[in-house]
């Protein structure tokens, strides 16, 4: 009588490892990307929770910002990435784009894009 075989063949295993690769550079490549927005996110939030946050100088609410992104290591937002409008109360919005090399001629490209609304009430006790 002859046994049955059973398990995965060599090609099979070979084209199973390449997809396995495949996701696991494509995962170290885009996993940074939403770590680093969710830190911009954080620092927003940081921002918009401050008393007074409305009545601050654009300037003021840069500094807050990049201070930050300096302890975050935020490295994709810029200057000119920060919007500051008063339309419905002031509001604080970044806007920004990550382009990472993928493989060769292949790049990753993250569009990220978050507002939020600056606080009018003022702390105290």
């Amino acid at each position: 009588m002859r046994a049955k075989n059973r398990g995965i063949t060599f090609i099979g295993f070979v084209m199973l490892a390449a997809l396995l690769g495949g996701a696991l550079i494509f995962g170290m490549k885009v996993g940074p990307m939403y770590v680093e927005y969710r830190s911009v996110k954080g620092a927003m939030l940081s921002v918009q929770q401050t008393p007074g946050s409305a009545q601050m100088s654009n300037q003021d609410i840069w500094f807050a910002l990049d201070k930050k992104f300096n302890v975050n290591y935020v490295t994709s937002v810029k200057r000119e990435n920060v919007f500051i409008t008063t339309q419905n109360g002031k509001q604080l919005r970044i806007a920004y784009d990550v382009r990472i090399p993928l493989i060769y001629n292949l790049d990753i490209v993250g569009k990220f894009d978050h507002a939020v609304t600056l606080s009018n009430t003022l702390g105290g006790g």
